[in-house]
């Protein structure tokens, strides 16, 4: 069932009626099927036929005596599920929002319950309406911060379990966070552009002003994205440092039983004429000399701190 706003000091619900007064703006909520059915009374002229698929994709179009196009927004309860996405279409007497799933409407509840407008206008409206898109986006960014200055106290501390796969998660979801607030940047210039006259003049600072917020929140991605770089950079570096590690560790050994392996393969050959092996104390002292060549061995590694 649609939905249906006049655009006053409030947001006020209406009639369907009642949009045909003009000097009213107003704001619709419907479905595609009640969009089709009252395309009289919206009286919007379309160049191309509106997009029915759910497209991923945040974006708007100029026609001949109308402006269209769709939002896609990204959930913030979980990144991997799909997006709210509705689409829209405006002229100089308001804009229909065309939304089966209701995510539109939630947002134009939140402007009902909070926003009083001392010089009310369909400009203003649609500022508030893109403000509840990226509402609370910029705490969501700072918890990506925060994790990632944990996950550089973990690496640091040489904790790496599970680190690159959360990491290659993050970098995607902020890749798709790209992606949005450079399409809402985008909407927001074309509507600032103005091409129709719809809007007045002097309203439209207040398109300047979303852009320069989704400006800034496009900044802070692209600041956290260098970040998960840095980490990602420090991750590599603590594995080669663990890697080299091991490696020390092994030619440690190697210098150690290096002079163990060259006497038992002295004595393994069996020459007939080997005399030591007919001497009674020559086993011990071959024991005696091993254990002194190891901690020797030991002794000078330690002092030219291998370890």
């Amino acid at each position: 069932m649609g939905r249906y706003y006049q655009i006053k000091e409030k947001l006020e619900e209406c009639k369907k009626e009642s949009l045909r007064n003009r000097k009213v703006k107003y704001v619709a909520v419907v479905s595609w099927e009640e969009f089709e059915k009252d395309q009289e009374l919206f009286d919007m002229v379309f160049d191309i036929e509106m997009e029915r698929e759910r497209l991923p994709v945040t974006k708007i179009q100029v026609n001949y005596d109308s402006l269209t196009g769709s939002f896609c927004i990204p959930s913030r309860v979980d990144p991997d599920a799909e997006g709210h996405n509705f689409s829209f279409a405006i002229d100089e007497r308001g804009i229909v929002f065309i939304n089966d799933e209701g995510s539109a409407q939630a947002n134009i509840e939140r402007i009902m319950g909070k926003m009083r407008w001392k010089t009310p206008s369909l400009e203003r409206f649609i500022y508030d309406f893109l403000e509840g898109i990226v509402i609370g986006d910029l705490m969501e960014l700072e918890k990506y911060e925060q994790e990632m200055e944990r996950m550089e106290d973990r690496v640091i501390k040489n904790d790496l379990d599970g680190i690159m796969e959360r990491l290659v998660d993050i970098r995607s979801e902020l890749l798709d966070l790209k992606a949005h607030y450079e399409q809402l940047i985008d909407v927001s210039q074309e509507l600032e552009e103005n091409e129709h006259h719809f809007f007045d003049t002097k309203n439209l600072r207040f398109f300047r002003l979303f852009t320069e917020r989704a400006e800034r929140l496009l900044n802070f991605v692209i600041s956290l994205k260098e970040h998960s770089m840095q980490v990602r950079d420090l991750y590599h570096y603590q594995m080669e440092v663990n890697r080299n590690r091991h490696m020390e560790f092994l030619t440690i050994l190697s210098s150690i039983f290096m002079p163990l392996t060259l006497i038992t393969s002295w004595f393994g050959m069996n020459f007939k004429y080997m005399y030591e092996l007919e001497e009674r104390w020559a086993y011990p002292t071959v024991m005696g000399v091993c254990v002194l060549i190891v901690v020797t061995t030991v002794i000078i590694l330690k002092r030219k701190k291998w370890f």
